[in-house]
């Protein structure tokens, strides 16, 4: 039996993750196999200051920019069904997932 596990699920919406973490504990329960996680892993924060004047003349004053980045680790000792219905879940464009699949 292989055991895949989606490594991590990723965006700039926590409830996005939440929902598909959702999506993939129902599948875990519905074919039987055994899931431990989400797990979730520290956020990443991506700050850009920039400077407010286009030019450069007037006071130096900055706007700051910010973006983070959510994660959730799932381990799952998934069967071939199951794989192919994780395949099938629905993910928004900005949330990612990656599969990595061990013997």
């Amino acid at each position: 039996m292989n055991a895949a596990s989606t490594r991590p699920p990723r965006g700039h919406r926590p409830g996005d993750l939440d929902n598909i973490c959702d999506d993939v504990r129902e599948i875990a329960d519905s074919t039987g196999v055994q899931l431990s996680g989400p797990v979730p892993l520290p956020t990443k924060t991506l700050e850009i200051p920039s400077r407010k004047s286009p030019d450069g003349e007037g006071t130096a004053t900055w706007e700051h920019w910010e973006m983070r980045v959510h994660k959730r680790l799932i381990d799952i000792d998934a069967d071939e069904r199951a794989l192919r219905q994780l395949m099938r879940i629905q993910v928004p464009n900005d949330v990612s997932i990656e599969i990595v699949l061990e013997d």
